[in-house]
């Protein structure tokens, strides 16, 4: 499974070249590549739909438990196949719908590198490999929304689905740590079977809101679907692909994989069930609303994915089986009806339903394609969609209230995918022909075999449900957590659902019908509600923008010493927080606290700390600080650190050189560097709790007891491993060798700078620049004001 991953990863690196050498025909050889890889997936539809499951695992950070291991079951399987079979016709078709495009070679870069994350996420069986590829998926994706990047509403909607889905990718890694950390592991295959249970679980509620918040972001799930729409100012064959079987998917894909360990609580329910039913109904009447053909499309994805979020929240049998159906048959003709439509505006020049009509005498082949795939949509027998529609309405009324609260709001969502079909197929193909159609042409065999594929096997897998339903089982089971099976059959008998489908049937076509109305009253009722999630975006975007400017104009006042303040105030607060937070910190014994030697020593420095405080020349502030520098040196010196008393001496005699040279050479200070009092009120009290707080901690360490095996180590090893009997030497050397070298740079530079600055002061002035700007020694530095 790996290898399959990478070598997707590869012929995504090849790409641009292969294009550059046979530019003709690289969207073909390039299509070779996933269609291999599907071939090689499908020899194991066998053994998963027989109850197998496929794992490799591969250490990648073994100090870390962290792995990444695969896992090939009925729902990695099935991705994989839509993932790798759909990305095979979408690369052919990119070849004949971006042909002779100056960053074609490009596109496909992205577009295979895009694949193989995703291909990565659905096969991932450790969490932290999961997330990897949830990211690269992001960032992929953000390239091929972006890929018109001279196009500003192309960049204006990648950044937003990248801004969006990444902030949902921050929680799901914060969810997916506390499910590792819970589950004493990383593998979520060991998590399901390790018997621990999540629900009972303490942490279980922050799980499951971070882990929602990072699939309903991904799967555009209200109130964050506004980014999914826009998403269609990208190419057609990324529509195609990401709208399809992909990216919007991975959010579906992971609450279907974390049913069996999250699922099956009231909360987890009656969220996914509602934000899911929501996102539907809202999709589904968005898509009546919409003129261009991918912004009707992309509103039915919504709908799609709001069903797909319910189905698996209410967790029953047959919601389970409706689900494995319902999302093979959407990724089949939605896949078909967007690169159909991609082929329209290819061969017309535009996608507005408005100004299409009559197109079937011109585009019969694709027209063909999308009236099997529109079928499919609209839940019509014998369709695959249909069977799919009959296990959503089967698992509604076996959920009991919870599918009643859904099952009005559902028979409205699948009624407007019976009027959104109308608007696909019935609007641009029949009728008088309009002014687009006079020179409509079909495309390139590249641009209608993927149509033909999918919406073909809409037709087989609903005509004979038995081919597609030992994989749709083995999905089944995979999210159930047991085993299951699933029979497919067209007729069931005069059954609720089969009524259920009558009335979706008769509201949809009444729906299309009085689209006009329909359409009319819908705009009224977004005008009344105010509803715009996409403004919303917007102000939201300025709102973060202004508080930036704000706190960087808070923080960024261009003066060394606010910066400092600033530096110090976090510093210590945030360890400050932490005792308190702990219970304090504790006292050692006091034991040698009566020491003349170390209370003068500390009244010396203090003595220099209130001398620098109230100089009133830097030169005078210097020599202050100098003392308390001195203090501390003779403090080492004076319990037993002679090492660490002596470089303290050198450090600070440099120092204290360097400082005055550069002062020489500044104005003294003037009128407007003397600070108010409530500014010197402030810097005293985070001086003072600097210093309180590096007490605190000082006096919590030696408070506890000295462990000896350190201690006892360097005594053991100094003599065998460095050959040296003075323990501390060997240390320094070579235990520590490092950071003796780099006190010792430290050392070195100073000098160098001592040095430097003396050289400088003796050398003899050059001669002024009468142009040159003169400073005014009598006034003083900018930058020094407080």
């Amino acid at each position: 499974m790996l290898a399959a991953v990478l070598v997707i990863f590869l012929a995504a690196a090849i790409a641009p070249t292969l294009h550059r050498l046979l530019p003709a025909f690289s969207h073909w050889l390039l299509a070779l590549v996933p269609a291999g890889v599907t071939v090689w997936f499908a020899q194991f539809l066998g053994p998963v739909s027989g109850g197998e499951t496929v794992l490799q695992v591969v250490p990648w950070v073994p100090a870390l438990g962290v792995e990444l291991a695969f896992r090939l079951d009925g729902l990695s399987l099935l991705f994989a196949l839509l993932v790798t079979g759909i990305g095979t016709f979408i690369t052919a078709y990119a070849g004949g719908y971006l042909h002779g495009h100056e960053h074609q070679g490009r596109f496909y870069l992205f577009l295979l590198a895009f694949m193989g994350s995703m291909l990565g996420l659905v096969l991932a069986d450790d969490v932290i490999s999961l997330f990897v590829f949830w990211e690269l998926t992001s960032v992929t994706s953000f390239l091929l929304i972006g890929f018109n990047h001279e196009d500003g509403r192309s960049r204006r909607s990648a950044v937003q689905a990248l801004v969006v889905t990444s902030l949902g990718g921050l929680a799901l890694l914060a969810g997916l740590v506390l499910m590792g950390l819970v589950g004493e592991g990383w593998r979520l295959t060991a998590m399901e079977a390790s018997g621990i249970d999540f629900r009972a679980h303490a942490l279980y509620l922050p799980i499951l809101v971070l882990i929602l918040l990072g699939a309903f972001t991904k799967s555009a799930q209200v109130p964050f679907h506004f980014w999914l729409p826009n998403a269609m100012d990208a190419p057609t064959p990324v529509s195609a692909y990401l709208h399809s079987a992909t990216m919007v998917k991975a959010g579906v894909y992971l609450v279907a994989r974390l049913n069996p360990t999250l699922g099956g609580t009231e909360v987890w329910t009656y969220t996914l069930a509602a934000f899911g039913t929501v996102t539907a109904v809202w999709g589904g009447l968005m898509a009546l609303r919409s003129t261009d053909l991918k912004k009707v499309l992309a509103y039915t994805t919504l709908m799609a994915l709001g069903t797909l979020t319910m189905l698996v929240g209410l967790g029953t049998e047959y919601a389970l089986k409706g689900f494995a159906v319902f999302l093979l048959a959407h990724s089949l003709y939605k896949g078909a009806l967007f690169m159909g439509a991609g082929a329209v505006d290819h061969g017309t020049g535009t996608r507005d339903v408005n100004q299409l009509s009559g197109l079937w005498p011109k585009m019969r082949l694709t027209g063909l394609f999308i009236l099997l795939a529109s079928l499919s949509m609209a839940g019509l027998p014998p369709f695959f969609g249909f069977l799919g529609k009959e296990l959503m309405y089967e698992g509604m009324l076996e959920a009991g209230s919870t599918g009643t609260f859904v099952l009005v709001g559902m028979v409205l969502a699948n009624a407007t995918m019976l009027g959104a079909a109308g608007l696909v197929f019935v609007k641009p193909f029949l009728g008088k022909p309009s002014q687009a159609a006079e020179h409509a042409h079909e495309g390139s065999p590249s641009l209608w075999i993927g149509p033909a594929v999918l919406a073909s096997l809409g037709l087989a897998f609903g005509l004979f449900g038995s081919l597609p339903a030992p994989l749709m089982g083995a999905v089944t089971s995979a999210v159930a957590g047991t085993a299951k099976t699933v029979d497919l059959h067209l007729w069931h008998g005069l059954t609720p659902a089969l009524g259920l489908s009558a009335v979706t049937v008769a509201l949809g076509a009444a729906l299309f019908l009085g689209l006009r109305g329909v359409t009319a009253a819908l705009g009224g009722l977004a005008r009344a509600s105010r509803v715009n999630f996409d403004a919303a975006w917007d102000h939201v975007l300025a709102g973060v923008d202004a508080l930036a400017r704000a706190v960087t104009n808070l923080l960024q006042a261009g003066r060394l010493s606010r910066y400092m303040l600033l530096t110090i105030a976090v510093m210590f607060a945030l360890p400050g927080i932490t005792l308190l937070l702990r219970g304090g910190f504790a006292m050692p014994k006091a034991e040698g606290w009566a020491e003349p030697l170390g209370w003068f020593l500390c009244f010396l420095m203090l003595l220099g700390t209130f001398g620098a405080m109230l100089a009133t020349s830097r030169l005078a502030a210097v020599t202050a600080l100098s003392i308390s520098g001195l203090a501390v040196a003779l403090f080492f010196l004076a319990y037993s650190a002679p090492d660490v008393g002596i470089t303290q001496l050198m450090v600070e005699t440099l120092t204290v050189i360097i400082i005055v040279l550069v002062l020489a050479k500044l104005p003294k200070f003037g009128p407007s560097e003397r600070t108010d009092a409530a500014t010197r009120l402030v810097k005293l009290v985070v001086a003072v709790a600097a210093g309180g707080v590096t007490t605190a901690i000082l006096l919590s360490v030696t408070a506890q007891p000295l462990s000896p095996h350190l201690s006892d180590y360097f005594a053991a090893a100094s003599y065998v491993e460095a050959y040296g009997r003075n323990v501390v030497n060997v240390i320094i050397v070579d235990f520590r060798g490092f950071d003796t070298l780099g006190e010792i740079t430290v050392v070195a530079m100073a000098g160098l700078g001592v040095l430097a600055l003396l050289k400088a002061r003796n050398a003899p002035k050059p001669e002024e620049d009468a142009a040159a700007p003169r400073l005014d020694p009598g006034k003083p530095m900018t930058g020094e004001a407080d």
